[in-house]
Formats: C-alpha cells, structure tokens, sequence
C-alpha cells in the first residue's frame, strides 16, 4: 500500500528490497532439498561406479569385469522415473522398507537433531538410490577405460619391475592418474543429475524444486 500510495504522490523514496519476491521465496526455501539429494546421490555414485572401474580394469576377465558392466548398462538405459516408480512400488508399498513420499516424517519437528537427521537420511535413501543406479554405470565404464590405458604406460610397467605391491602401483600410479578425467566429467555431470532428479522428486514428493514445479 505505501508503495503504491507513493506512485501516485510523487514519493518513491521507498526501498523495493521491502518487499521480496515471492518465486526468490519459494526457490530459496526448496533449493537445499534438491542440492541435498542430488549432491548426495552424485558423491555415491561417483565413489561406487570409479571404484567398480577401477576393479574391473585392474582384473579383466573377472567376475566384477563381465557382471556388472552390462547390468549397470542395462539399468541405467531407463529413465529416472521410470525406475523410481519401480523402486516405490516394490521397495516402498510392497516391502514397506522405506517411506514412500517427503523428506522427513511428520511427526518430527525440523531442528539439528539425531532424530530429525537420521529421518531425513531414511526418505532420502530411495529418491537417491534411484538416481545412483541410472549413473553408476557411466562412472564405472568410463574409469574402466581410462585404467585400461594407463594401465600400459611405461611407467606402470616401470612401478612393477621396481618390485612394488600390486595395491600401490593400483591406488598410487595408476588410479591417481586415470581418476582425473572423471574429476572433470563431475563439474559437468550435476546438470544432467538435476535435470532427471526433478522427475525424480515429482514421483516421491521430495519437496524440492521439481516437486514445486508441479505444484
């Protein structure tokens, strides 16, 4: 109302910063939520699918190396809400392992508290599961390869003859050097998280920015 009266007045000394914007409002109060799970989901599925990379480099023919390749292919050829719904509906309703919708329990009261934490770690587990699974098969294939072909530098051939364990030419020549494209591919890969995550919180009601998207 003093905004408007001081249009029409000839006063517009008033400072806009009185009055905040709704959408900044609501983008602000949703954004941790989707940040929170898609940070998560992203740092698990970069740990799981480098460390499966790297296994199935360093033992070809194994059993990590002919298994989980094609499966994870497989997997992660679904959409994100496809398989979330499949996740939901057998893990969720069927099972009743986990909570099926939000972020948190009703019956508790938001606070830096153990019992709120570890409620928002429980209904998280599903939404971010579903994410892991569709990317962990990038992260491993990737790893794998770039293993592979450090694995026949002169300087790992040189790491062995000098007599080194098998886990420190492993860990300290080899995976130091071929993690670091994937360190690239991370900065890049959180769009692409996002973007199948807002299909993800539409069909968990995770009360982030795609759940409100809908709303």
């Amino acid at each position: 109302v003093d905004y408007i009266h001081s249009v029409f007045t000839g006063d517009m000394g008033i400072s806009i910063s009185r009055f905040p914007s709704p959408v900044t409002e609501v983008i602000g109060s949703q954004i941790l939520w989707t940040l929170l799970l898609g940070g998560t989901a992203l740092i698990f599925a970069f740990i799981i699918g480098n460390g499966l990379g790297i296994i199935a480099a360093w033992r070809r023919g194994g059993f990590v190396d002919s298994t989980f390749p094609p499966v994870l292919i497989f997997i992660g050829s679904f959409p994100y809400f496809w398989l979330a719904m499949v996740c939901l509906y057998y893990l969720g309703f069927e099972l009743g392992w986990f909570p099926m919708s939000h972020a948190y329990s009703d019956f508790i009261s938001p606070g830096f508290t153990w019992e709120y934490i570890g409620s928002v770690l429980y209904h998280m587990v599903l939404p971010a599961l579903t994410i892991i699974l569709v990317s962990v098969g990038g992260w491993m294939m990737g790893m794998r390869s770039t293993m592979i072909a450090v694995l026949n530098e002169d300087y790992i051939t040189m790491a062995e003859a000098k007599g080194l364990s098998q886990r420190t030419v492993m860990f300290k020549y080899a995976m130091r050097n071929a993690i670091l494209p994937n360190i690239t591919q991370l900065g890049m890969s959180i769009g692409f998280i996002l973007a199948g995550q807002l299909l993800t919180e539409m069909v968990f009601s995770y009360p982030g920015l795609g759940f409100y998207l809908v709303r």
